[in-house]
């Protein structure tokens, strides 16, 4: 599901190139963007037989606090057809080389049927394409590929997905009568790039997020006495990504101009919540004494071993 994608600076095509070899149809919600907006011929120069594009309008009333997301997903899986469906969100792109273990893991679980998603690995990038965030303040791994079942539903604000037998398409945050899917782990990455942006266009995002998600007065209350440039703080605690982006990524990355903008200072004050000292702690041990499991971390999932 997608609205304002290039308003907004998200790599939708990417997105959409980076698992198209491997699927047999790619179902796209479109929402009903803003006249300067071009998502519509961005999807369409990728001249795919493959892709099927769904008109909708979206209803921030009547879905609040990004029940809509979730609603929209909803409304892409059940025009697809097939065992698996792969969700790929508009700001995430997959390096080539996971494909063929995507494809094989999903032939190998195929008649498993206690496998209800799979689960992929996810690289942060922050601010630019040579940082990377790894911390207890965000998810390591999420569900990006569940069976082709109706009772699996996109859940909460579309980060996710639950079973919801009978679900009456109302409430996208119910959890009573509802279960965590039982996945098994795809030793694959996506590569999530949402809070790689200009930082004009990334403050301009997040206005559009905090508008879908509580309404226009709490926008502008929220951001009333804030910069129009988003501040990303200092990069130099981050990772550094020292590997490839995929090859779909290659035309949006020659875009970046914002280098001069960002910062390698350890004396800039930030509250980025990855960089506040408690998630810097935890994020520690994690990682170091923890083998990378995250101590209380949100999970909507039952891992299986297979």
């Amino acid at each position: 599901m997608v609205r304002n994608a290039t308003r907004l600076y998200y790599p939708v095509k990417a997105s959409i190139e980076s698992i198209l070899p491997i699927v047999d149809e790619f179902v796209v919600a479109l929402g009903n963007c803003e006249a300067d907006d071009h998502t519509l011929n961005e999807i369409r120069q990728i001249q795919s037989p493959k892709i099927k594009i769904i008109d909708t309008v979206w209803d921030l009333e009547k879905y609040p606090n990004g029940g809509e997301y979730a609603h929209q997903t909803d409304i892409a899986k059940e025009a697809c057809k097939g065992d698996w469906l792969f969700y790929i969100q508009s700001d995430e792109v997959v390096h080539e080389k996971y494909l063929p273990v995507i494809k094989k893991r999903c032939e190998e679980l195929l008649h498993d049927k206690e496998v209800e998603g799979l689960l992929l690995n996810y690289r942060h990038f922050w601010g630019d394409y040579s940082h990377y965030i790894v911390s207890h303040a965000w998810y390591p791994r999420e569900i990006r590929i569940i069976r082709n079942d109706p009772d699996i539903h996109s859940w909460r604000d579309a980060q996710s997905f639950r079973r919801i037998p009978g679900f009456d398409g109302k409430d996208y945050f119910q959890k009573e009568g509802t279960s965590k899917l039982k996945c098994a782990q795809a030793d694959a990455y996506v590569f999530h790039y949402g809070w790689v942006r200009p930082p004009q266009l990334m403050q301009q995002k997040r206005k559009s997020m905090v508008t879908d998600l509580n309404g226009q007065a709490a926008s502008a209350e929220y951001f009333k006495d804030r910069d129009d440039l988003f501040d990303y703080g200092d990069l130099s605690r981050l990772h550094v990504f020292t590997d490839t982006h995929p090859r779909v990524m290659k035309e949006f990355m020659a875009r970046f101009n914002w280098g001069d903008q960002l910062q390698s200072r350890k004396d800039v004050k930030q509250d980025h919540q990855h960089a506040r000292l408690k998630y810097r702690l935890l994020t520690f041990i994690e990682q170091n004494f923890l083998g990378g499991r995250q101590i209380g971390g949100f999970r909507n999932y039952s891992l299986l071993r297979r």
